[in-house]
């Protein structure tokens, strides 16, 4: 497992994270447990939650995980959980207001069995807040040591840089981390967000790097999928659906990592993942799974790194291809250009 920090952070976490969004729904208490032990045991140290997985019940899971185990596992890891969405039916119940956030917070520690968390993520943007508000809030938590960092979840390029700006301006401590959707399917955070966080040095922690599990192999072109999968209960769950993502394109970057697998003797999953984990500005990659064999499978992509040509192979197949400059060919002859000498 290698290790890295949280953005420009002193805080040194692993490369792979647990996600733990299947913990209470999903995967029972005892899974979820067998789940955080297998990963501390292959050096893993970052575990990441919200108080809105499976209604509170994943943080009360880790929770009693802490209570069970010695303090020489627990003092390992390094503990993130999230807060932005309703849990109730009043006005209130949700946003990055101070309101909402001090009560949020307050519940996700008593939930978890914690005096304080490591990373707390504001889980997506509030247009109805100001972020002055917000800002101010989460410089708040960390001066109380109710937390020691806070980062930013599902924010796009402008909404980040307008945080960090405005957190220097305020004199606040400034995010962390970036959380965004990010895979072979999923690149076109690089056109502007990737910048922007490496701009402000916040360190991305990836979720859905597996894209719904379609790099893992698991879903056939002239196959509609069935049985027990995520799409074979629910084939339009999210934005994972068949018919959503079930386009040539998704069908060229499965065929482009199956060959990488097949060469290197790897899982599908694996080459993904080591794929995420080692684009620029990454600290650490969430992996989510239902069962202790999947992330051990997943746990394997820790030591894998691709070469250049596999790299090269897999950006050209997933390439979004943008329509028009300031992005696309054009775009990138542009920032690539060389100084006259």
């Amino acid at each position: 497992m290698d290790y890295r920090t949280l953005g420009r952070s002193g805080c040194a976490v692993s490369s792979m994270c647990l996600g733990t969004m299947t913990f209470g729904t999903e995967t029972d208490e005892a899974g979820s447990h067998q789940q955080i032990d297998q990963f501390i045991e292959a050096g893993g140290t970052l575990v990441d939650t919200a108080d809105v997985y499976s209604d509170g019940t994943s943080e009360e899971i880790i929770g009693r995980w802490f209570a069970r185990r010695p303090a020489d596992v627990t003092e390992r890891v390094v503990l993130a959980t999230k807060g932005r969405f309703a849990r109730g039916g009043t006005p209130n119940d949700t946003g990055l207001s101070a309101f909402h956030l001090t009560r949020a917070l307050d519940a996700s520690l008593r939930r978890l069995g914690r005096e304080s968390v490591d990373l707390y993520q504001v889980h997506a943007y509030d247009p109805l807040t100001p972020l002055e508000e917000t800002v101010r809030t989460l410089d708040g938590f960390v001066r109380a040591g109710k937390i020691r960092y806070y980062g930013l979840s599902n924010f796009t390029g402008w909404q980040l840089t307008k945080a960090v700006y405005l957190a220097r301006e305020l004199n606040a401590v400034p995010p962390v981390t970036l959380q965004p959707q990010y895979s072979l399917l999923a690149r076109e955070i690089e056109w502007e967000i990737v910048p922007a966080a490496a701009d402000a040095g916040l360190g991305l922690l990836p979720w859905s790097p597996l894209g719904g599990g379609w790099l893992s192999g698991k879903y056939r072109r002239d196959e509609r999928p069935a049985g027990a999968t995520r799409l074979g209960e629910d084939p339009n769950r999210g934005m994972e659906a068949y018919d959503r993502r079930g386009t040539d394109r998704t069908w060229r970057v499965i065929d482009a990592v199956q060959k990488v697998a097949e060469d290197r003797g790897v899982s599908m999953a694996e080459v993904a993942l080591a794929w995420v984990t080692d684009r620029p500005g990454v600290s650490s990659t969430i992996l989510g799974a239902r069962t202790t064999g999947q992330l051990e499978t997943n746990l394997r992509a820790a030591g894998l790194h691709l070469t250049a040509a596999e790299t090269t192979a897999l950006d050209a197949a997933s390439d979004p291809r943008p329509a028009d400059y300031p992005y696309g060919e054009l775009g990138v002859q542009q920032r690539d250009r060389g100084l006259a000498g």
